[in-house]
């Protein structure tokens, strides 16, 4: 038993308002949620430094959070990461990054003889480069002559604020030939991890976090920026798509249902606390894509049956389309749901977020296509195109008796 036998119209712009307003309401609420309770954005867009951590044995927030304040790192977020094969993994995010700032590296240039004719500074203790990683993690220095490795730890041991990390192999000298060595320097998921140690002990921190990572404030600004802009455009993008490869009065259906998938996904991100990230934005953009794909095979179809039902009412060539192409679209949207129900289930962290927000995106894009878009455009082409039969190419041309 088909569930859309072929032949059969189905009436879809019948409640075609109810559905309008519906969706009117969903998109005020994403647009209130942006205000109450507000985004909460990942360490992609607002910075900071992030670790993952598999304890050994079970802790609470509390205790985490605790033992992390100790240490002088502002606000920590402390959220736990769903994963049936260890119950004991916790996501810790603190503002603070590893960037060294002027005055450090200025003590650092100081205490390494920076380019120094003094008592002080003989040349086989002269620096003649001092080079700062872009995350305050290493230095790499080079020397006029064979560096004196036990001289460069004790110096650094002086400096407020930055501390080697532990290692017999730190300070290393890296080139002999050309005298030069690196220096490692405890980053924040190194002091972070510490911190832990020394206030749930040892037995319940691991040696190393599953991962670390950082950001510092102004990329993530700059990457905040860059992904609304990639939205955006990707938007005047298929509006120009469609314009083009159909008709001008198509335009504004499919891009605000694609505004319409794109706003209420994040709206329920939002409104279930999620966290937005890079991995939000791409799949944002996916969600924009299937959905277009969806609404443009609908298009096609109608374009092909304005050829053969000439005279016919627009708002039943929309019905016969819609017809024609809904076991396609229930099969396909099905099938792709099915997957990322699979792993939105067994995935673990962020492939399970990624997931959720395909299922919602997916789940938008199938009901945009055909109760957003579609009554947008018979609104467009009775109110704005009032059109005699349709042509025979389906550009949609007016008849002279309409014109």
């Amino acid at each position: 038993m088909q569930l859309f036998p072929p032949g059969k119209v189905y009436d879809f712009m019948r409640h075609s308002r109810l559905f309008g307003s519906l969706s009117i309401l969903a998109m005020v609420a994403s647009v209130v949620a942006f205000f109450y309770p507000g985004p909460k954005f990942g360490t992609d867009f607002v910075g900071g430094t992030e670790i993952e951590v598999a304890f050994q044995k079970p802790v609470s927030p509390e205790q985490v959070r605790s033992a992390i304040e100790s240490a002088d790192f502002s606000r920590p977020e402390v959220i736990r990461v769903e994963d049936p094969s260890n119950p004991h993994r916790w996501l810790i995010r603190v503002q603070e990054v590893s960037i060294i700032d002027e005055a450090q590296q200025e003590a650092v240039e100081r205490r390494l003889c920076l380019n120094q004719e003094s008592a002080e500074c003989p040349p086989e203790r002269r620096a003649t480069e001092v080079k700062f990683s872009p995350g305050g993690e290493k230095l790499l220095v080079r020397f006029e002559e064979t560096p004196d490795l036990d001289w460069i730890r004790e110096r650094m041991g002086g400096i407020e604020g930055i501390r080697l990390r532990p290692g017999d192999n730190n300070p290393n000298l890296q080139n002999a030939r050309e005298n030069r060595v690196e220096v490692q320097l405890m980053s924040r998921g190194d002091q972070l991890m510490d911190a832990l140690r020394a206030g749930l002990g040892a037995e319940a921190v691991p040696a190393s976090p599953l991962r670390s990572e950082w950001i510092g404030p102004k990329a993530g600004a700059q990457l905040r920026d860059s992904a609304i802009k990639s939205i955006g455009l990707t938007l005047v993008f298929m509006m120009a798509y469609i314009a083009l490869r159909f008709d001008l009065r198509y335009t504004p259906g499919a891009v605000i249902g694609l505004a319409h998938d794109a706003l209420i996904t994040l709206g329920v991100l939002v409104f279930l606390q999620k966290e937005l990230n890079l991995t939000t934005v791409a799949s944002v953009l996916f969600i924009i894509g299937y959905s277009i794909n969806d609404t443009v095979v609908v298009f096609d179809r109608m374009r092909e049956n304005m050829g053969l039902s000439r005279g016919t009412s627009f708002r039943r060539l929309v019905n016969v389309s819609l017809s024609e192409t809904m076991s396609r679209t229930v099969l396909t949207s099905c099938t792709t749901m099915f997957s990322l129900v699979c792993f939105f289930i067994w995935g673990t962290g962020m492939l399970k977020d990624f997931a959720f927000t395909l299922i919602v995106g997916l789940a938008l894009g199938t009901y945009s296509s055909i109760f957003v878009a579609m009554p947008i455009t018979e609104i467009i082409d009775r109110r704005l195109f009032k059109r005699g039969k349709p042509t025979r190419s389906g550009v949609g041309k007016r008849s002279t008796a309409a014109a």
